[in-house]
């Protein structure tokens, strides 16, 4: 019953690091969205864009290893 409560918590920490991603892509988002109303700086305009698509990245990368998680869980039992 141990490796079934490590798995839970496994899960639980993976959302919130899932939680604290969209988190980081909204604001990045919105930053970003500031900086080209503005036309401010292409460059930073660019940084968010590539920190988004990273951090979407991130985001996928986690969420399949999540699911992963949560199939073993079906074997544990």
């Amino acid at each position: 019953m141990a490796k079934i409560d490590e798995i839970k918590e496994e899960i639980g920490a993976i959302k919130t690091y899932l939680g604290f991603i969209i988190a980081f892509i909204i604001t990045i988002g919105a930053g970003s969205a500031k900086i080209y109303l503005d036309n401010s700086s292409d460059l930073l305009l660019s940084l968010g864009i590539i920190g988004i698509l990273f951090l979407a990245l991130v985001f996928s990368l986690l969420a399949k290893v999540m699911h992963k998680k949560i199939k073993s869980l079906k074997d544990c039992s």
